[in-house]
């Protein structure tokens, strides 16, 4: 069946069922359409979380227990 002869067949199909074959076919794009741009805004964010090393992690871990210390007299 060539997509002339699907095109035709469609159009003739009752509005409700041209409604649910339209959104059939916008959720199949979207399924294989999302992964790829979800892979491509993550890869961009990539280090974002890491901590800088000029702030010191046993700077930020002295001050956990100092913290807890006082807490805790």
């Amino acid at each position: 069946m060539t997509l002339q002869e699907l095109q035709n067949q469609a159009l003739q199909l009752p509005i409700g069922d041209r409604w649910q074959l339209v959104q059939t076919l916008l959720d199949s794009l979207k399924q294989e359409t999302q992964p790829q741009l979800r892979r491509r805004n993550l890869s961009r964010l990539r280090g974002i979380a890491k901590s800088s090393p000029a702030l010191g992690e046993t700077d930020t871990i002295e001050d956990y227990v100092t913290y807890l210390t006082e807490k805790y007299q």
